[in-house]
């Protein structure tokens, strides 16, 4: 029984501390051995992008867009700071209502008509194109370490305007990858 005396001088809380070390320098070598992908060799390419940013809501009792075509805009993604990114167009209307008509009373056809929202007559919907240079993986294009996909949250910051949006629309802009990205994508099986 001596020889196993030694055990009684570690407490639960040692026994633990080497168990994670040992389980760590396991990952560490796995990694090292090129058993386990890490994310830089989960990268195929490097290319521009252009993104929507859909800004719903805006207030704007001026009347006048602060953002416009060709300024820069800095960007903070899921409320990270990223960068200064350039805007490459920028698309402004009213807040509109969707109202229904009714053509005949006797047919239950009904028509629609859609107007500016005379209630809310400061309130715009703003769509404002970014570009960027992303990684592209498997995933996604990612930017600023975040994978940029629809309906990302992102703050677009100027000098006089501070406006949350989400992602809208992405469009890889470099036509050899986006033919391939369309290729692998648009395959459609011969079910016959």
């Amino acid at each position: 029984m001596e020889k196993f005396g030694f055990l009684k001088k570690f407490r639960p809380f040692d026994l633990i501390v080497i168990i994670g070390v040992v389980v760590a320098l396991l990952v560490g070598f796995v990694t090292f051995k090129h058993f386990r992908q890490t994310a830089d060799k989960q990268i195929e390419t490097t290319t521009p992008i252009v993104f929507d940013v859909y800004l719903r809501g805006i207030t704007l009792t001026s009347g006048q867009n602060p953002i416009h075509t060709g300024d820069k805009t800095f960007i903070s993604i899921r409320n990270v700071p990223y960068s200064d990114l350039e805007i490459v167009n920028v698309k402004t209307e009213r807040r509109h209502v969707v109202l229904p008509m009714i053509n005949n009373v006797k047919s239950a056809a009904k028509n629609v008509l859609v107007s500016e929202d005379v209630s809310q007559p400061n309130v715009y919907d703003i769509v404002v194109t970014l570009t960027d240079t992303a990684k592209i993986t498997k995933d996604g294009a990612v930017v600023g370490g975040n994978k940029v996909k629809m309906g990302l949250p992102i703050t677009l910051e100027g000098m006089d305007y501070k406006f949350n949006g989400t992602v809208a629309d992405i469009t890889v802009t470099h036509d050899d990858i986006k033919d391939d990205i369309h290729s692998s994508v648009n395959k459609v099986d011969d079910v016959q």
